[in-house]
């Protein structure tokens, strides 16, 4: 039983899994829309509306506690704090959408479009 085990592991270690969250949140910061498995994109969701939310203030706090969250990619925190956050400033959550696409043909994986609303 997964009692209380929330975390989707994707059969890495720690440290992978969290660059691996991290260009994923890239990817979808600065294209806004990425196809990706159906189980990323779940995993992905959480992150990305926590960031955005956090960046509906502009402070110089917020953008230290973006950089650091992401690792030092200063060119997602702009997109984030500039773009993203004064567009979603009147929405109260709800900035992603995900859309099942079907199977991958080699593996049969599950895939999905995630995109900003």
């Amino acid at each position: 039983m997964r009692h209380h085990n929330t975390t989707t592991k994707f059969g890495r270690v720690r440290k992978v899994r969290v660059g691996l969250m991290r260009s994923l949140v890239r990817a979808l910061v600065l294209e806004e829309r990425i196809e990706t498995t159906e189980t990323k994109a779940k995993a992905l969701r959480p992150i990305v509306e926590k960031l955005i939310t956090r960046a509906k203030s502009d402070s110089v706090a917020t953008k230290r506690l973006l950089t650091a969250r992401l690792g030092g990619q200063d060119d997602v925190v702009a997109k984030l704090v500039d773009d993203l956050g004064p567009r979603y400033k009147e929405r109260a959550g709800g900035y992603t959408r995900i859309t099942k696409l079907g199977q991958r043909g080699n593996d049969a994986a599950h895939m999905a479009v995630i995109e900003l609303v």
